[in-house]
């Protein structure tokens, strides 16, 4: 899904963004769903190093993600309180993902990190609003326009309603026009958990964790 990228967006966004992530975080320009994204995140310090330590396998599979999303981290789960499907799963879930003794199972892995704000790039409002609306089931998201649109309020009223922020740049600065709506996940799924595990993997190869 996502391929590391030159940024194209540089550190004006980074810059216009700061009121918008917490402190501490990275951000790296990857892509995404057929266009470039600066992803600004932060790494779970202590599961990437429970990952290193164990040597974990990479978590690619969605049936493992669900399988994991049904037991709760760091309890022993009684094997036999599972049915047969499930306990099916337990057994070919990815090293480092559970301790699996005779009779119990422990889920250790949790998100590696989580994402606070992707910023799109866009020559149109239109497609800035198509691009950053993909990112609404993993994050907040916004748009960086590269000119002004002539029905900028209008762009303002229908960015707002879809709780997408939007960026301007002007020259070799970048202005802040709206902010995105916080994200608020109704729940949590195996999708935008393997969103964030296809991330994890790329930035960990780039060596960007």
């Amino acid at each position: 899904m996502a391929t590391l990228a030159n940024s194209l967006m540089g550190g004006s966004v980074r810059a216009a963004s700061r009121a918008l992530v917490e402190h501490g975080g990275q951000a790296r320009t990857v892509s995404v769903f057929g266009s470039e994204a600066l992803c600004f995140y932060r790494l779970d310090e202590a599961e990437h190093a429970r990952r290193e330590e164990a040597s974990a396998a990479c978590l690619d599979r969605m049936a493992d993600l669900e399988c994991l999303l049904t037991l709760p981290v760091g309890i022993r789960v009684p094997l036999e309180s599972l049915d047969s499907a499930a306990r099916r799963e337990v057994r070919v879930l990815p090293t480092g993902a559970a301790d699996r003794g005779r009779t119990t199972v422990t889920r250790r892995a949790v998100r590696p990190l989580r994402m606070d704000l992707a910023v799109v790039r866009a020559s149109s409002w239109r497609k800035g609003l198509e691009r950053a609306a993909q990112f609404a089931p993993f994050c907040r998201r916004a748009m960086l326009l590269d000119r002004r649109p002539s029905r900028l309020d209008d762009l303002l009223v229908e960015a707002d309603f879809y709780g997408i922020g939007v960026f301007l740049a002007s020259g070799s600065d970048v202005e802040l026009l709206l902010e995105p709506e916080e994200y608020r996940p109704r729940r949590h799924t195996a999708a935008a958990w393997w969103f964030i595990e296809d991330l994890y993997q790329r930035l960990r190869s780039a060596s960007a964790v």
